[in-house]
């Protein structure tokens, strides 16, 4: 082929190929153009989770690690990690669905309005004042401007309440069919008719909104807020606002032998044998309380010379303690392990709460013994808290039995006993029994609730302690930041270059010249 003949193909293939259009090559043929919502759904879920056995649960004080090469029980020094990765795939899947649908009334709209409230509610509790109404806007602003946390609260229950009504239409008018819901309507454990899980999911929401309430306590005065008007609607309309009522209505994660394994199981416990203990803050509560729950969490600790099934034998290590001394403290014997029996013997742990009926039970209690509410017994709902944590553990009226490893044994290698756990004798000792709506029954209220927080919830143990002071955290050494426990977290380190005015704007405002510091209360807790 001569050359001019060559280059009369090739602009002519140039020719053809410029008269298709634009549009046609802005398309990827190897990626989807329309992601069906239920699998965004999917993703946004598997986000909302917290698991234990990381340093969220160790900054709550639950349990600790002695050996630096693996963890230490440091708290962050720097900034936090934030959803709006997430956040934007809750727009996608809103809008996916409103495409399929032909209207913003469905399922995932509903919900998507909960997850706008959950995550922003996980974000602001971290930092403080963030960027919202103009952060998900779909004109792609790359420096939106930072909203106050106030007026991100305000959003909050706005979403919360906007998410009910609709779900009340849905389940009162009919509802179109979805899927994607790995929580209530696909869950492992027996899903749930499209219907009943947007039951479910509707009680989740206002128990959610309860909590988002108690954390605002220090601002219950503020009109504006309406802070015990807003729980009083919830707990005196039930028809309106449904919530939990049992530990089968709990969001929360479970996990399956298949491939989702708990992350204490049969397969790491070659590594974390001795590595991983129980904290002080948590276990000692347990054990001055003569609770059971410890005998089902831990293990005794038999260097101090006790009967395994003696409250003496457990004991926690101080999570402000220098890691050193907790590892000799640990080799002596001194320092209760985790429970090999409960979270080593299996691939499947416990469930993981994300919001749960025991939670909403101190809520409730809390809100009383502070004058929220009225013609709620704080002590019933207090008690009711504490059973229901029981049930969870297996802790009995009666009789019970604990499995602890045998000195020296291996994994599996255990003895049981039987132990006898009276409720009657439990709620009467002083520290327990309700003292009523005082100061003291506070102090109670909280405490149980911590207790109850153990090894789920997130960060919700520490963010009751920032904000209460209860229990009283352990500090020192372990703790770093020159033994001090932060009170929030920095913003992203790209904030700082890639939005620096609002950002700036934001510090001054909150902050003044002590800018990004880990050190400064919150406007939540002021």
């Amino acid at each position: 082929m001569k050359l001019r003949n060559i280059l009369f193909f090739f602009v002519a293939a140039g020719f053809l190929a410029g008269c298709k259009k634009f549009d046609d090559y802005k398309e990827n043929n190897n990626q989807p153009v329309n992601v069906p919502p239920s699998l965004i759904l999917r993703g946004i879920e598997n986000d909302m989770s917290y698991h234990p056995f990381d340093q969220v649960e160790r900054n709550n004080q639950f349990t600790c690690s002695n050996y630096i090469y693996y963890d230490d029980n440091t708290y962050w020094s720097g900034s936090a990690s934030l959803s709006y990765t997430t956040l934007n795939n809750v727009v996608s899947m809103e809008d996916a669905a409103t495409k399929a649908a032909g209207s913003t009334n469905n399922p995932y709209n509903a919900l998507g309005k909960f997850f706008r409230a959950y995550f922003f509610y996980d974000m602001t509790m971290k930092v403080g004042d963030l960027p919202m109404n103009e952060a998900l806007q779909r004109l792609n602003n790359q420096t939106p401007k930072y909203d106050e946390q106030k007026v991100i609260f305000q959003q909050i229950f706005s979403w919360l309440d906007s998410s009910n009504s609709q779900l009340t239409d849905m389940i009162e008018n009919g509802f179109l069919e979805f899927s994607g819901d790995f929580y209530f309507k696909e869950r492992i454990n027996g899903g749930l008719s499209p219907r009943d899980a947007l039951i479910a999911w509707q009680k989740v929401v206002n128990t959610f909104r309860l909590r988002v309430l108690i954390e605002l306590s220090k601002h219950s005065g503020e009109a504006d807020l309406n802070v015990p008007g807003q729980f009083k609607d919830i707990i005196s309309n039930s028809t309106k606002y449904p919530i939990l009522t049992g530990m089968d209505d709990n969001l929360q994660y479970v996990y399956n032998s298949t491939y989702n394994y708990y992350p204490n199981n049969t397969l790491n416990f070659g590594n974390d044998a001795t590595r991983y203990n129980m904290a002080a803050t948590y276990l000692n509560t347990l054990a001055s309380l003569k609770d059971l729950r410890a005998m089902k969490v831990a293990e005794p600790a038999r260097g101090l010379g006790f009967p395994d099934i003696d409250f003496r034998s457990f004991v926690g290590a101080p999570t402000g303690q220098d890691l050193s001394n907790m590892a000799s403290d640990i080799q002596r014997g001194l320092i209760s392990l985790i429970g090999r029996h409960r979270y080593y013997e299996t691939l499947t742990g416990e469930n993981t709460f994300l919001v749960s009926y025991p939670e909403m039970c101190f809520n409730i209690a809390e809100a009383a013994n502070r004058g929220w509410i009225t013609g709620v017994s704080s002590e019933e709902w207090y008690n009711n808290g504490i059973k229901a944590m029981f049930s969870f553990f297996g802790v009995n009226d009666g009789a019970n039995t604990v499995t602890f490893q045998k000195a020296g044994g291996l994994l599996g290698d255990d003895v049981t006993y039987n132990v006898t756990f009276n409720y009657a004798e439990y709620f009467a000792q002083p520290a327990v029994k309700y003292a009523g709506d005082n100061a003291t029954g506070l102090n109670q209220i909280l405490t149980q609730k911590y207790l109850a927080y153990a090894r789920n919830s997130g960060l919700q143990a520490y963010y009751q302690y920032r904000r209460t002071g209860v229990p009283v955290f352990s500090q020192g050494p372990g703790v770093g930041n020159s033994g001090i426990i932060p009170d929030r977290y920095q913003y992203p380190v790209n904030e700082r270059s890639a939005n620096e005015q609002n950002y700036n704007e934001a510090l001054t405002r909150q902050f003044g010249a002590a800018g990004d510091d880990i050190f400064q209360p919150l406007w939540i807790v002021k």
